[in-house]
């Protein structure tokens, strides 16, 4: 019976050991990003974003000051928070940087179609993703609130829902195989539940961020396409409608969540 009861004794002792090691290694990397936050390179890309709104650019010449993202052309503050959308003029539902490419293509003369096929953070492509940051900084600390008053906003959460869950590539993962439940993690980091409001400034409410690991500004499509990277799956495309979907359902779900975007991250 001595025996059993310092077993027992040991194992308690080795999952609070374990906990506490936990804890040490999640309060370790909020530390480092809180001391971070204050020199974030994010602020380079905001302001380039700034100056790429108010620049005569593309074949027509022309500034996106009359853009419409979804609360009138021109207006910015606030409208990340509300995005993705339907789009009357087009007809279907766009998140940020698809309705860019769409303001890109209509004022400025560029060619959406092409900027979509560029690789993966080159060309045009950053110059979406500096616009993206401005346009999210300009509702930092706003509360996300994504209408679902249109059939087809409806109809896109639950796309995204379904590609969220969907197994699938060589490791069979989904989305939901890190995102999907509580207490998980990842190189000792937390991996937040998106199907749910997982809190202010986690999850869909910290992108676009900045990765230090690698020195690149990431925008939610970035972000997206890294995570079906680590999924084993083909690439998706820039603006794709499954892109578009996912951001739906994620950011649907994180309704009354405080915007931190531009982030700063590992």
């Amino acid at each position: 019976m001595k025996i059993l009861h310092i077993s027992a004794g040991l194992a308690a002792l080795a999952l609070a050991v374990s906990v506490q090691a936990q804890k040490s290694a999640a309060d370790g990397i909020a530390e480092y990003r809180k001391m971070l936050e204050d020199g974030n390179p994010a602020d380079l890309f905001e302001a380039k974003g700034e100056s790429l709104w108010k620049q005569k650019r593309g074949p027509k010449n022309a500034t996106l000051e009359r853009c419409d993202l979804g609360q009138g052309p021109g207006v910015v503050k606030g409208v990340f928070v509300t995005l993705p959308r339907y789009f009357a003029d087009i007809g279907r539902v766009q998140d940020l940087e698809s309705r860019l490419l769409t303001c890109m293509e209509t004022l400025q003369g560029f060619s959406a179609a092409e900027i979509a096929k560029t690789a993966f953070g080159r060309g045009e492509q950053t110059n979406v993703t500096a616009l993206a940051t401005w346009i999210a900084a300009e509702s930092r600390g706003m509360k996300f609130n994504l209408p679902q008053g249109h059939a087809e906003e409806r109809r896109f959460y639950e796309l995204g829902k379904r590609a969220f869950f969907f197994r699938g590539g060589s490791h069979d993962f989904s989305c939901a195989s890190c995102h999907g439940e509580e207490g998980k993690r990842i190189r000792l980091q937390e991996l937040p539940n998106l199907t749910k409001n997982p809190g202010d400034g986690i999850g869909f409410a910290a992108w676009p961020a900045y990765r230090v690991s690698n020195g690149q500004m990431w925008s939610m499509q970035l972000r997206l396409n890294d995570c079906f990277r680590q999924q084993r799956f083909p690439y998706p495309g820039f603006a794709s409608d499954v892109t578009i979907a996912l951001g739906s359902y994620m950011g649907v779900n994180a309704k009354g969540a405080e915007s931190i975007a531009p982030a700063i991250k590992r």
